[in-house]
């Protein structure tokens, strides 16, 4: 299998097995903690060759730089079947999160396992920006 897309962004959709993405970002600016994004997606891409037909499990942990859990992890069973005329089939999977609050600034991962075995990682970075001068 070969992870294709793994990003974090605005908004993804799948249109007829074609990946749509919106706003790809591994920065988050903030004036205050804690932090709260309103909504993001996180999207992949994964292809999976003839030898891996059978069922999967995709897993997402989203944890801060000391490995805590940002939220919990999300599970997404994945049954792999390709035409009989084909070498490869792609597959889709959109997360979409909401209200994802970041209680201090620092770095984050959205890692990214496959049948228990990491296979990417997402870097994400939140900043806290000194608020504007009231001068």
């Amino acid at each position: 299998m070969n992870v294709q897309i793994a990003v974090l962004c605005d908004a993804a959709t799948d249109y007829g097995g074609k990946l749509n993405l919106l706003g790809a970002f591994d920065t988050i600016a903030t004036q205050q903690l804690p932090a709260v994004h309103p909504q993001c997606s996180v999207a992949l891409r994964i292809v999976f060759s003839k030898v891996e037909e059978g069922p999967h499990k995709v897993k997402m942990n989203f944890v801060d730089e000391d490995g805590r859990f940002v939220m919990p992890s999300i599970d997404m069973p994945a049954e792999v079947a390709l035409p009989p005329d084909a070498n490869f089939v792609a597959r889709n999977f959109i997360i979409n999160i909401q209200q994802l609050k970041f209680d201090k600034p620092g770095q984050y991962a959205i890692d990214i396992a496959i049948d228990g075995r990491q296979e990417s990682s997402i870097p994400l970075h939140v900043k806290q920006m000194p608020p504007p001068n009231q001068g």
